[in-house]
C-alpha cells in the first residue's frame, strides 16, 4: 500500500491543512510510515484538464517551420496535410513530446482531436495510441476521430472514421458543416449516424460565425434531440455564441442548456468567444484547452492550461477574483465533467490527480503562472519544478 501525506497545504487557496493519499486516492489518513512532502502552504489545485488540442500536429522538437500559408482555413488544412508528409512527421514522437509538455504545466488530462483524412488514413489515431500507452498511469488521453479536411469533400473518410472509431477512439469529431463541407445535412447526418453506430460522444469543431454559425448548431441540437444524446454533445469554439446579436445567442444558451450540451473554448485572440460566465450562470459545462500548438498552423503555444486560465479571463473581461477563480474551473473542473473524468477532485475518494501552485489566492495562481512546484497523477509525482519526471524523445 502506497501512502503519502501532503503537509501543510492549502485546498483551492483555502485555510492550510494535512491531505493524506492511499494507493492513489485521497484519504481520511496515511497512518505510520506514509511519504511526507512539506508543501510549504503552497495552493493545491487537481490536475488541469486539456479538453481541446491536437497531438498529433505539434512540431516540438523540429527545427523552425517558416510560415507562409494563406489567410483561410482551407489554406491551412491543406498545408498541413502536405507539410506532414514533407517533414516527415511521426505522430507518436511529436504527441509524445507535446503531453510531456502538458504534464509538466500540471495537466492530467487531454483531449485530443487527431486528424483522420484519406491521405494519411489511420496513421495519427495509431500514433497518438501509442502515445497513450506508453504515459499510461502518468496521464490521461482521450482521442476524438477527427475529419480535419471534411467527410463530404474527400469520400472515403467516413469509412476511415468508422474504423478509427472501431480501434478505439473515444469520439466522433465533426467540423464546420456549411463553411467547410458544404453539406450540412450530409456532414452532421453522417457524424451523428457514426455515434450512434459505435455508442459514442460527439465533439465538433464549429467555426462559424453569426447566423451561418447559427444555424449549424441549431441542426446539431435538433440531432442531439432526436437521437436522445443529450450531455453527450461538446461544441468546439463556438465563435457564433460571440456574435453581437445577444438576444439570438441568448436564445441559443438556452437550447444548448436544456439539451446539456456542453461548450469548449480556446479563448483565442483573433476570434468571438462564447461569454463563459452567462454560460456558467446557466449550467451549460464549459471546458477550454490549447488548440494546436507550435505547428503549420502558427507558432504560438507551450500547452499551460493555467495559461490558458488566464487567457480565459482576459477574453471574458474577468477582473474580479472570484471571476478569475471562474476561469481556472473552466480549466479544472469543467473540462473534467466534460470528458466524464472518473474520481476527479479533492474531495476524500477522489483520484490524487492535482498540482501545487504558487500564491496566495486562486487568482494570484492564474495570473503569475510560476512554475509548478509538483505535480501528482494516481499520487505518483509527474513533474517537479516545472519538469516532467520523463524525458521527451
Amino acid at each position: 500500500m502506497k501512502t503519502k501525506t501532503l503537509k501543510n497545504v492549502r485546498p483551492m487557496g483555502q485555510a492550510a491543512t494535512d491531505l493524506h493519499i492511499v494507493d492513489g486516492r485521497f484519504a481520511p489518513s496515511a497512518g505510520e510510515g506514509a511519504e511526507v512532502i512539506d508543501c510549504g502552504g503552497r495552493i493545491l489545485i487537481p490536475g488541469l484538464v486539456e479538453a481541446h488540442t491536437h497531438l498529433d500536429k505539434s512540431l516540438l522538437g523540429l527545427p523552425w517551420y517558416h510560415n507562409e500559408v494563406g489567410p483561410r482555413l482551407i489554406d491551412k488544412i491543406n498545408n498541413e496535410r502536405e507539410v506532414k508528409v514533407s517533414l516527415g512527421l511521426d505522430p507518436q514522437v511529436q504527441s509524445e513530446r507535446h503531453a510531456i509538455l502538458a504534464m509538466s504545466h500540471g495537466c492530467t488530462h487531454i483531449r485530443s482531436h487527431v486528424d483522420v483524412d484519406t491521405h494519411h488514413g489511420l496513421a495519427g489515431v495509431e500514433g497518438v495510441m501509442a502515445t497513450r500507452e506508453k504515459l499510461k498511469g502518468m496521464i490521461d488521453i482521450e482521442i476524438v476521430a477527427f475529419p480535419q479536411s471534411g467527410m463530404m469533400t474527400r469520400p472515403g473518410t467516413a469509412e476511415l472514421m468508422d474504423e478509427a472509431l472501431a480501434l478505439g477512439a473515444e469520439l466522433v469529431g465533426g467540423i464546420d458543416p456549411c463553411g467547410m463541407e458544404h453539406d450540412p445535412k450530409g456532414h452532421l447526418d453522417t457524424v451523428f449516424a457514426l455515434a450512434e453506430k459505435h455508442g459514442k460522444p460527439i465533439d465538433i469543431h464549429l467555426h462559424e460565425r453569426d447566423a451561418l454559425g447559427w444555424f449549424s448548431m441549431e441542426e446539431i441540437i435538433d440531432r442531439t434531440v432526436a437521437l436522445g444524446m443529450q450531455g453527450k454533445v461538446s461544441i468546439s469554439h463556438a465563435f457564433c455564441l460571440g456574435a453581437v446579436d445577444r438576444a439570438y445567442v441568448a436564445g441559443l444558451h438556452e437550447k444548448l442548456a436544456e439539451n446539456r450540451i456542453h461548450i469548449l473554448t480556446t479563448a483565442p485572440a483573433s476570434a468571438p468567444v462564447p461569454a463563459v460566465k452567462e454560460l456558467h450562470d446557466l449550467g451549460i459545462l464549459v471546458g477550454a484547452g490549447c488548440d494546436g500548438i507550435r505547428d503549420t498552423w502558427g507558432p504560438y503555444g507551450n500547452s499551460d492550461m493555467l495559461e490558458r486560465a488566464m487567457f480565459v479571463g482576459m477574453r471574458n473581461n474577468f477582473r474580479r477574483d472570484d471571476e478569475v477563480a471562474l476561469a481556472l474551473e473552466v480549466c479544472t473542473y469543467g473540462g473534467a465533467a466534460i470528458m466524464e473524468a472518473e474520481g476527479y477532485g479533492l474531495e476524500l475518494g477522489c483520484n490524487a490527480d492535482c498540482v501545487l501552485v504558487e500564491g496566495e489566492t486562486v487568482a494570484e495562481a492564474v495570473v503569475t503562472r510560476a512554475p509548478r512546484k509538483l505535480v501528482l497523477k494516481g499520487g505518483e509525482v509527474t513533474a517537479r519544478d516545472g519538469k516532467c519526471v520523463v524525458e521527451a524523445p
